[in-house]
């Protein structure tokens, strides 16, 4: 839930940026479209060959078929593709950071315009969600940020792509301590058992193709999770729609 503050910082951005001339987020040379081309060109390169499963970056594929890493091989998670819209390198991490911890929540849009822009140019109706979702926050983490970074750009993505958004389809049962700072052994003991499917929800999964939204992806063992637990209640794939891959 968003408190006033952060509803009326918002409000005030979408005014500025309909009445002032808009500059590039990430260089800050005007433009009108949020990035400039030519941060478009360094930083957003949907031809970027990537795993099928995880995006993180390849270098070459095998027969056409669909890339996937070595990692994706040996110990393949629970989600069955990754799109993601950029590298969670500088300057776009601060623009992530901003985002998350400075509450400029008019990013949200842009992120999700991004991420959409991402997954059109995959060229795969088969990997187009029939629903969408959000990592959820833990009640005391949503109530000290005041908003939760996921859903916000969920709520633009499911816009842009005409795909129902369900905010409520997993919950978090408890306080997990963030992912980035913990080595990667960890991670996936951290967020285990960490989402359950509120009764209603149940109906809004069986069968469905479900769209995680997150801000970021790293080693992937939050989505691993939430992915799982949707499987158990008998998703039939699940593909994360993330903003920023990590470099491995």
């Amino acid at each position: 839930m968003l408190t006033s503050l952060h509803r009326c910082l918002y409000r005030f951005g979408t005014f500025l940026s309909e009445v002032v001339p808009s500059s590039c987020a990430l260089c800050k040379a005007q433009c009108s479209s949020g990035i400039c081309p030519n941060c478009r060109s360094l930083f957003f390169n949907p031809n970027q060959l990537r795993c099928f499963r995880c995006a993180g970056i390849m270098h070459q594929t095998v027969n056409d078929e669909p890339a996937l890493c070595g990692t994706c091989l040996k110990n393949p998670p629970a989600f069955d593709a990754t799109i993601t819209a950029t590298d969670y390198i500088p300057p776009v991490d601060q623009l992530v950071q901003s985002l998350k911890f400075g509450a400029n929540l008019a990013l949200a849009p842009l992120f999700s315009a991004m991420l959409a822009d991402a997954v059109l140019a995959s060229g795969s109706t088969m990997r187009m969600p029939s629903i969408l979702t959000a990592v959820p926050l833990g009640q005391q983490r949503l109530q000290e940020r005041g908003f939760n970074q996921s859903l916000e750009i969920a709520k633009a993505l499911s816009k842009r792509l005409s795909i129902r958004l369900v905010p409520q389809l997993a919950v978090r049962t408890r306080e997990t301590s963030a992912q980035a700072l913990l080595p990667p052994k960890e991670r996936r003991k951290n967020v285990r058992n960490a989402f359950v499917i509120p009764y209603d929800a149940l109906s809004s999964i069986k069968d469905q193709h479900i769209g995680i939204v997150d801000d970021v992806i790293t080693t992937g063992e939050t989505l691993h999770e939430l992915a799982a637990t949707f499987k158990r209640f008998g998703a039939a794939s699940v593909t994360s729609l993330v903003f920023a891959r990590t470099p491995a």
